[in-house]
């Protein structure tokens, strides 16, 4: 099988010993993944969908397993901001703004680490960096593996963290809250 197969296999039988392997892989999304941010105002809610299909380069993965954790090096993902996609133009210029895209063109987001809970379910311990500024979060995370990996998960956001305004409009009678969550279903093939 697989070698990110292998990492869950390896992952569950060492749950408990103090043995630590050293390993590397690479990794590709298929396009039939998503990854969206979800937000409201006082008067509606928005979506900002990211398209996949721009992540088209293999992620590398370096890893240690520890007793019953992964344990990550340079496990990133790099979102251009300029490929996420609001439905309007305006939507997508005031989400730009928002990010502060002209200084920081990109979200990134850091794999840290993976705590087994059981069979299907994991903690992520996930690096959020977006406009200059980075946070930790612990992410639950589903994780179902046939012939690719499929991980889905939900992470809330306060944009303030980030220094970042939410954006007012009709003279401030529409306001943007400031907690926006991430969700995502990402389906992770190795590369070979």
């Amino acid at each position: 099988m697989k070698k990110i197969v292998y990492i869950v296999v390896v992952f569950s039988t060492l749950a408990f010993t103090s043995k630590v392997i050293i390993n590397n892989t690479s990794v590709v999304i298929a396009p039939n993944s998503e990854l969206i941010i979800k937000g409201t105002t006082n008067v509606n809610s928005f979506k900002c969908e990211f398209n996949i299909n721009e992540i088209n380069t293999p992620i590398p993965l370096y890893y240690k397993v520890i007793e019953d954790r992964i344990v990550f090096e340079k496990a990133k993902l790099v979102l251009s901001n300029d490929c996420f996609d609001c439905g309007n133009k305006g939507m997508n210029k005031d989400f730009m703004k928002l990010l502060k895209s002209d200084e920081y063109p990109e979200i990134e987001l850091q794999l840290k680490e993976i705590t087994k809970n059981n069979v299907s379910t994991m903690n992520a311990l996930l690096e959020l960096h977006i406009a200059g500024k980075s946070k930790s979060y612990h992410v639950p995370l589903t994780v179902n593996d046939n012939e690719t990996i499929f991980v889905s998960g939900t992470l809330k956001v306060d944009i303030t963290d980030f220094d970042l305004e939410a954006p007012k409009k009709a003279l401030g009678l529409i306001v943007v809250s400031d907690d926006v969550e991430i969700s995502f279903q990402l389906n992770f093939r190795e590369c070979k």
